[in-house]
């Protein structure tokens, strides 16, 4: 019948069957079925959520040890939450952009 799922069984009041492929986050391990893919510098990256893309790909301000969410600042092939980090380690003429 339309709609019912393999081997006959329904998937249920308010829920849709899928066709996606289940693919597992490279963080949390996490089988889901609603991944996406990071393409970054030739390699592809799987998460099933923001949260594990940024653990995994956010760089690391050199200074307060956080994760740069947002632009940050490259100074000399390392990277700063912000142009204060960036002076406090030394880097001279760094300003942030507003």
């Amino acid at each position: 019948m339309a709609g019912d799922s393999p081997g006959g069984r329904s998937p249920g009041p308010g829920r849709r069957l899928t066709l996606w492929r289940m693919a597992t986050c490279e963080v949390c391990g996490n089988q889901y079925g609603m991944t996406f893919e990071v393409h970054a510098q030739g390699a592809v990256h799987v998460f099933d959520c923001f949260a594990c893309a940024i653990h995994r790909m956010a760089p690391i301000c050199e200074h307060c040890r956080v994760q740069i969410i947002g632009q940050g600042v490259e100074v000399d092939g390392q990277w700063y939450c912000g142009a204060h980090c960036a002076r406090a380690e030394g880097k001279a003429g760094i300003v942030d952009k507003v």
